[in-house]
C-alpha cells in the first residue's frame, strides 16, 4: 500500500464503549472489537480510528487520560491492545489511536506533582496563573462545557487553565519537556503496531499568553490557532510522525477551507488531514446565545459551497478527511435527512455525495447500516457537554427553555451517537449480556446489522459498493471536481473527472421531486445508485442519488 495507504483507504471510526461488549459488564472493549474484525474487513475498511482506550476516570468518556501508557481495565488491558493490533494486521487493517495532547486528567501524576508547588519539575508542565488582587480568575475565557476555563487549587493557590472540564487541564505546550512527553508516548505505542494517530483539537495546544480578555465573558474564541501552534505540530512531525511514518489526522475546529493548507500541505511537514467544523454548522444558528443548541433548517446551498471550498482549495496542497458522522456529532440523517420514511434513501444519498469526493472517507460505527439518533428523555443522557450546557444555558441564564434544548438535544447531542452498536434484535441489540452503560436505542428490533444485511435495500451493502469503488477507481483519488448548480437548495451535484472519464455525482436532499435535466448528458451509465430509474430524464425522487459515468455529452 505504500506509506499514503489513506489516500485510496476508507477509515471507520470506533467508539469502544458502545461497540461490541465481550464480558457483559455492559461496556464495549478491545476483545470485543477484536471480535467484530472480520466484520469490518467485509465491509472493505482499510483502518480503523479508535477512540481513546487509555487508562481515564472517565469524565468526557476517555477524552480525559491519566496515564497514556495503560490501557483502562474497562476496555481489557495492554495485550488485549497488541493482539487486537496484531489481529488487525493479518486482515490489512490499519489501527489509529485517538491521542490528546492538549489537555490530561486532573489525575494525571503530571498534574498531581504540578499541583504540589511552584518550582518541582512538573510545575510548569500545566498553565497556572495567579488570582486578580480580589482573588477572581485570571480572565475571562470560557470552557466549551459551560462557564469559566479557569479553576482555583486551593494546594497551590492558583488558577489553572482548562477549555474543557475542570477535570482536564491543559498541557503546557511551551515547556520542551511537555513535548518530548508527548513524543515519548508516541513511539511508544508505534513500536506496538500503531499506524497512526487521530489528534483531538491538536489547533488548540498553543496558547495566547497574553492571557487578556475576550470580548465576551466564557466565551471561546481565543482558543484556536495560537502564535507557535504551526511550530509545535511541525515539530512534532519532524520528531514522530515523519521517521516512523504515522499517519495523522487532526482535529481543526477553526479551520477554514483557505487557511487550512497551512496544516495539510505536505511541503510544510504538519499533519496528513484535518477535521473541519464549518459544514458541520449549516444547521447553526450563527453568533446565538446558546451556541450549538440554536438551530435552525440545514443551508444545503451553504454546505455546498463549503464542501466544494475544501475541495478547491487543497485539490493541490492537501488532503481531505471526509465525514459526516462520528463520535461528536449527531446520526446524519437524523439531522439533516428523514430517518424514517426515507432512512434507506437518506444514508445512501449523503453516503454517496461524501464518497464521491476526493479525500479519505471516515465511517462512524453504524452508519452504515443507518443507525439513528434516539429521541431519549433529559435525564437518559450522559454527556457532559449536554449537562454542563443544560445547567448553564437553560438553568442559569434561562436564555433557552427545556423544551427547546431538548429538542436540540434530539437533533445534535453527541449522545446521539454514542447509543450502542446495533448488531442483531436479540436483547439489547447482541450489544451486551448485561446492563449497557448508555440506554440501546429501542428502534433496534427494526435497524440492526443482521436485519440490513438481509434487507433487499441494504445500507451495508451500499457502502460496500462506495468502498469498492474507492479501491478500483483512480478518478475517486485523482480526479477533479467541479461544483453544479451552486444555488439550488435542494440537488448537490458535482463532477469528477481525470485524463479517462467522467463522473457526474448527485444527490437530492429533499423530499420533493427534483428537474436535474439541465444537469444530465445525452448518453451516460450508472456507477452506483440508491433507487431504480429507467428513464435517466425523469425527476430526482426524495433523497435519490447516484454517480453516473458520462459517455457523450449534449452537444
Amino acid at each position: 500500500m505504500g506509506s499514503k495507504w489513506w489516500k485510496d483507504g476508507v477509515i471507520y471510526q470506533i467508539y469502544p464503549k458502545s461497540f461490541k461488549d465481550s464480558n457483559g459488564d455492559g461496556i464495549g472493549d478491545l476483545k470485543g472489537v477484536e471480535e467484530k474484525l472480520p466484520y469490518l474487513k467485509e465491509l472493505g475498511i482499510d483502518g480503523i480510528w479508535l477512540s481513546p482506550v487509555y487508562l481515564s476516570p472517565q469524565i468526557d468518556n476517555g477524552y480525559d487520560i491519566s496515564d497514556y501508557y495503560q490501557i483502562d481495565p474497562m476496555f481489557g488491558n495492554n495485550q488485549d491492545m497488541e493482539r487486537l493490533i496484531q489481529a488487525a494486521h493479518r486482515l490489512d487493517i490499519k489501527i489509529i489511536m485517538d491521542f490528546v495532547a492538549n489537555h490530561t486528567s486532573d489525575q494525571c501524576e503530571w498534574f498531581q506533582k504540578s499541583r504540589q508547588s511552584k518550582n518541582n519539575p512538573y510545575s510548569d508542565y500545566y498553565i497556572w496563573q495567579d488570582p486578580k488582587p480580589d482573588g477572581s480568575a485570571p480572565n475571562n475565557w470560557g470552557s466549551n462545557f459551560g462557564g469559566s476555563a479557569w479553576t482555583f487549587d486551593p494546594i497551590r493557590q492558583q488558577y489553572y487553565l482548562h477549555y474543557y472540564a475542570k477535570e482536564q487541564p491543559d498541557l503546557n505546550w511551551e515547556n520542551p519537556k511537555v513535548r518530548q512527553s508527548i513524543y515519548d508516548m508516541m513511539r511508544y505505542w508505534q513500536a506496538k503496531g500503531v499506524d497512526g494517530f487521530r489528534m483531538d483539537v491538536i489547533t488548540s495546544i498553543s496558547k495566547d499568553w497574553g492571557f487578556n480578555d475576550n470580548p465576551q465573558p466564557y466565551t471561546t474564541v481565543n482558543q484556536q490557532n495560537g502564535p507557535r501552534m504551526h511550530e509545535f505540530i511541525h515539530e512534532m512531525n519532524k520528531e514522530v510522525l515523519a521517521p516512523l511514518n504515522l499517519m495523522s489526522v487532526g482535529e481543526a475546529p477553526a479551520a477554514t477551507a483557505s487557511d487550512a493548507h497551512l496544516l495539510v500541505d505536505p511541503n510544510r511537514e504538519e499533519l496528513d488531514m484535518i477535521f473541519t467544523f464549518e459544514h458541520m454548522h449549516i444547521d447553526r444558528k450563527k453568533g446565538d446565545i446558546n451556541g450549538r443548541w440554536a438551530l435552525q433548517a440545514p443551508d444545503f446551498v451553504a454546505l455546498k459551497r463549503i464542501m466544494s471550498e475544501w475541495q478547491s482549495e487543497l485539490a493541490e496542497q492537501g488532503w481531505n478527511a471526509l465525514y459526516f458522522e462520528n463520535h461528536d456529532r449527531a446520526r446524519i440523517i437524523s439531522r439533516w435527512g428523514n430517518d424514517t420514511t426515507y432512512r434507506y434513501e437518506s444514508a445512501t444519498v449523503f453516503a454517496t455525495l461524501l464518497h464521491g469526493m476526493k479525500g479519505t472517507p471516515y465511517i462512524y460505527q453504524g452508519e452504515e447500516i443507518g443507525m439513528t439518533n434516539p429521541k431519549f428523555n433529559l435525564d437518559e443522557y450522559v454527556d457532559i457537554e449536554l449537562r454542563g450546557n443544560h445547567q448553564y444555558f437553560v438553568k442559569e441564564q434561562k436564555s433557552i427553555s427545556e423544551e427547546e434544548f431538548l429538542k436540540a438535544v434530539h437533533k445534535v447531542s453527541r449522545d446521539n451517537a454514542r447509543t450502542p452498536m446495533q448488531w442483531d434484535d436479540s436483547k439489547q441489540a447482541g450489544f451486551t449480556t448485561g446492563t449497557p452503560w448508555l440506554s440501546v436505542n429501542p428502534n433496534y428490533r427494526s435497524i440492526n446489522v443482521v436485519k440490513d444485511r438481509q434487507a433487499t435495500k441494504s445500507i451495508f451493502n451500499y457502502y460496500q459498493q462506495l468502498i469498492h469503488l474507492r479501491h478500483t477507481e483512480p478518478i475517486l483519488k485523482e480526479g477533479s471536481y467541479e461544483l453544479l448548480l451552486p444555488d439550488h437548495p435542494a440537488v448537490f451535484a458535482y463532477k469528477r473527472q481525470d485524463q479517462q472519464k467522467t463522473w457526474l455525482v448527485i444527490g437530492n436532499l429533499s423530499e420533493e421531486e427534483q428537474d436535474i435535466s439541465s444537469i444530465l448528458p445525452d448518453q451516460s451509465q450508472f456507477i452506483i445508485q440508491n433507487q431504480v430509474r429507467s428513464d435517466l430524464q425523469a425527476p430526482l425522487q426524495p433523497y435519490e442519488s447516484f454517480i453516473l459515468e458520462v459517455i457523450s455529452e449534449k452537444v
